[in-house]
């Protein structure tokens, strides 16, 4: 039976009355047996939102206070582009996405996601094609790299059998870097090759993503498990009704909640750090220590070693205190101190149509994962971060999103259809959407979220017929507004 067939609807709303459900739930179920809605305009994206760069500003409690130093040292880190060796930041590949951090989290400022040349604030091409100058002949482009298209990582489904094929017994997911240092005058003589997109991506066996914001990331990163379990288990009989389940991705060392990368793959800021240095960037440190082939690859050539492992370690000579972390540490350490986005209050559509739509977002479900708030604990960095509430809108939890999502790769407890709840603050001045970033309209990418085993899927129903015209576009004004 569907959700939405009356007596279906009838059902939900004798089990909200007896249970005493806030007035917010009793709404989304009057709103389920509404029937269609009347013809009016089209709602559309009002865009990513202009007028000045609401994010990338350091903690309150960080201004003026020694932690300050090390939010800037990080922030310098986060912005140096690095050389494969002879050169002042020297580690780069032999494989590698980009040679910045700060080049793929760009928009709309140091710390957030894809960049673009025709959205606000207008910060340039997308990253990637501009790092293969060096020895251009050795990286042509792959067709899903574009001027104007997001920064993308490109992850292969599963190995190849010697002929070609697909093995869909050994499953890769694996990030297989766009890049390689071969011909650059920095790079002596190693010599390998790109994989091969073209075929990959003929055979259907390549999947992507684009670079997940880190502004707020030192609060989300305080949030203590048990909350993430509590705010679980609220309204439990209604996700349950609304097809909505969800689960923590855990620690496989410690069991604690994961919570950083689309899949929450990533414990802390400083593992996430490091993996993406070594991932991304083909970088060694004191947490991947290893220089990183091609998951395909039996290693690395000797003469593509170029470096003493790890590149990037903690100074032991430094005089000065901020130099002492390697760069892991204080990428991390920008990331925790970097304050979250400002949500506007009248823009787009003027503060009516956002409170409505800030009402309608509770009120058709998107709340049930998309979390307004939770809280952080005590914390020994700054008081910024303690015991204080994070207007993140996420449940930090990975959710069934269902066929038309499904990437097939698998990280720790999250299967290859689940993904981390996208934490929304910021989405307003974000150009990009989706794991993959096949979407920069936010129509789009919400009527993306419905396939088969979606657990958006009740939500989705309700936002494309439960809502007029107006009604969408009060909740797109809210979205964008944050």
């Amino acid at each position: 039976m569907s959700l939405y067939s009356n007596r279906s609807v009838q059902r939900v709303w004798k089990f909200a009355c007896r249970n005493k459900m806030s007035a917010s739930i009793a709404s989304l179920l009057v709103l389920s047996g509404t029937g269609a809605v009347v013809a009016q305009n089209p709602a559309k994206d009002p865009g990513v939102r202009a007028g000045s760069v609401d994010a990338g500003s350091e903690l309150a409690s960080v201004v003026g206070s020694p932690a300050d130093e090390y939010f800037l040292d990080g922030k310098s880190r986060f912005q140096e582009v690095e050389s494969v060796q002879g050169g002042n930041h020297n580690g780069l590949g032999p494989r590698f996405n980009s040679n910045s951090c700060s080049s793929c989290h760009a928009q709309p400022a140091i710390g957030g996601s894809s960049p673009s040349t025709t959205a606000f604030p207008f910060i340039g091409p997308n990253p990637e094609t501009l790092v293969t100058s060096e020895n251009a002949t050795q990286n042509p482009f792959p067709p899903f790299i574009t001027i104007d298209g997001p920064a993308r990582e490109a992850r292969f489904k599963f190995f190849l059998n010697r002929d070609g094929s697909i093995n869909p017994n050994n499953p890769d997911g694996g990030v297989h870097d766009l890049w390689v240092i071969s011909g650059r005058p920095d790079a002596g003589s190693c010599s390998i090759t790109q994989p091969d997109f073209a075929h990959n991506l003929k055979i259907g066996n390549v999947i992507f993503r684009i670079p997940t914001p880190v502004f707020g990331a030192g609060l989300i990163e305080n949030i203590p498990d048990e909350n993430i379990l509590a705010n679980m288990n609220t309204n439990a009989q209604l996700k349950r009704l609304m097809g909505i389940s969800g689960h923590p991705n855990r620690n496989g060392n410690d069991g604690s909640i994961s919570r950083f990368g689309w899949k929450a793959q990533n414990k802390s800021l400083e593992v996430f750090s490091g993996e993406a240095y070594n991932v991304e960037m083909g970088i060694t440190n004191e947490l991947f220590m290893n220089e990183r082939a091609s998951p395909d690859e039996a290693g690395l050539p000797a003469n593509c070693r170029l470096n003493p492992t790890p590149e990037d370690t903690t100074n032991m000579n430094a005089i000065q205190t901020t130099d002492v972390p390697s760069d892991t540490v204080g990428f991390a350490m920008f990331m925790r101190l970097l304050a979250p986005p400002t949500p506007s209050t009248t823009s787009p559509g003027g503060a009516n149509s956002i409170a409505d739509g800030s009402r309608l977002f509770t009120q058709i479900g998107c709340a049930l994962c998309h979390t307004p708030t939770m809280k952080t604990g005590a914390s020994s960095f700054t008081a910024s971060l303690n015991n204080t509430n994070v207007n993140l809108f996420s449940d930090l939890l990975v959710h069934n999103m269902g066929s038309n999502l499904a990437d097939g790769v698998s990280q720790g407890g999250a299967a290859g259809d689940e993904f981390r709840t996208a934490p929304l603050w910021g989405l307003g001045q974000r150009a990009f959407f989706l794991h993959d970033g096949r979407s920069n309209d936010l129509i789009d990418a919400i009527n993306q979220h419905a396939g088969r085993g979606s657990e958006a899927n009740g939500v989705i129903q309700m936002f494309q017929h439960r809502l007029n015209p107006q009604q969408q576009q009060d909740l797109l004004n809210f979205l964008r507004s944050l």
